[in-house]
């Protein structure tokens, strides 16, 4: 029985306010102080010399309230510690590792590569929608978004995918037990960083790098710097125009490739590694996987938008359609691995019957 000193116990709901539309709303925001530093090397001088604003004003010749406002941006995201003693900046582990150019993981050309690229091609995803064709290249006069780009940009691009494979491949390397796999097949394989990584951990492994000429004769110097060439070759190909996949492969790689292209694209590259398998050999797709509900999560979702800017018919697909695909074309015991990596979130796995 209660009385008039008890209580009242009063349950609120949580209140719905608009915090996370702020969030939303403002995500460029950090996203280009990002860039503004890297496009201004900010991180490259103060890996040698710590600054303070008045100091950073002078280096790049500018005026000290933009220096401050620059500092402090970084700061509040991460990129940058501030010396309480003496008021200079330094970078963070952050961006030590991987801001500053000549860097071995320099992850500043992905940057670059967003900012000048991609971002533009954002600003028209209306157009995007509405049309369902890219907006960072035509099509009508490119056939793909490789043909005809800026060889300084092509460039900036490959640096930055070899950086974010790299710890792609080493999170896939231990989700995915290479060790029962004799040689493998790296199609549409890029800068050979997956193959590098991978046969670093598995010393029974090697590879073959499959790519266009121009992209193996990159990959070819990645290998050769890496003091790995004895067990990773390049082969020159396009796996669209060539009639069948290069065999004497127990294991075929698709890595944050089957994005860039249409169902129908991508079930004929399955029929193509399903015949180039041996009995008892292996497919391993390995993306940013959107879940089977297509409500997520967010990094796989974004990208699947981000193809629709950049592909005539890609997208993200989900663990349900690429099963689908891989039963169709062949493939049993298929099984899917999570796991957290920059540049994918899983991997579908097919064999081919023994």
């Amino acid at each position: 029985m209660s009385t008039s000193n008890s209580p009242t116990i009063v349950e609120i709901s949580p209140e719905i306010t608009p915090i996370p539309l702020m969030q939303l709303a403002t995500a460029f925001w950090a996203f280009k102080t990002l860039a503004t530093a890297v496009d201004m090397a900010l991180f490259t001088h103060l890996s040698t010399s710590a600054m303070n604003a008045q100091e950073t004003a002078r280096w790049f010749n500018i005026e000290e309230r933009p220096a401050e406002m620059l500092l402090t941006g970084c700061a509040g995201l991460g990129l940058l510690e501030r010396d309480n003693q003496d008021g200079r900046y330094r970078n963070s582990p952050l961006a030590e590792t991987f801001l500053v150019r000549d860097a071995c993981y320099y992850f500043g050309g992905f940057v670059t590569m967003l900012n000048q690229r991609l971002y533009p091609g954002w600003d028209k995803l209306p157009d995007a929608v509405r049309s369902n064709k890219p907006t960072t290249w035509d099509p009508c006069k490119q056939k793909s978004l490789f043909e005809g780009a800026d060889p300084a940009m092509m460039g900036t691009f490959w640096q930055a995918m070899h950086s974010l494979s790299t710890f792609t491949a080493r999170a896939l390397g231990e989700a995915v037990d290479f060790a029962g796999f004799r040689k493998l097949l790296d199609v549409g394989g890029g800068s050979g960083a997956f193959d590098i990584e991978l046969c670093r951990r598995y010393t029974n492994l090697s590879a073959t790098v499959y790519d266009l000429p121009f992209v193996t004769e990159m990959a070819a110097k990645n290998i050769a710097e890496a003091g790995i060439g004895s067990r990773i070759s390049t082969r020159p190909g396009d796996f669209f125009r060539d009639s069948k996949f290069p065999d004497d492969h127990d294991v075929v790689l698709l890595s944050m490739i089957m994005h860039d292209w249409s169902e129908a694209e991508n079930r004929a590259i399955l029929r193509k590694c399903f015949a180039a398998l041996p009995p008892g050999g292996a497919v391993v797709i390995s993306e940013l996987l959107v879940n089977d509900e297509k409500t997520g999560p967010a990094p796989a979702a974004l990208m699947s938008l981000n193809m629709l800017i950049e592909t005539v018919g890609g997208r993200n697909y989900t663990p349900r359609e690429y099963r689908a695909w891989l039963n169709d074309a062949g493939f049993h015991d298929i099984r899917v691995v999570w796991f957290e990596a920059a540049g994918a979130n899983g991997a579908v796995i097919g064999y081919k019957p023994a």
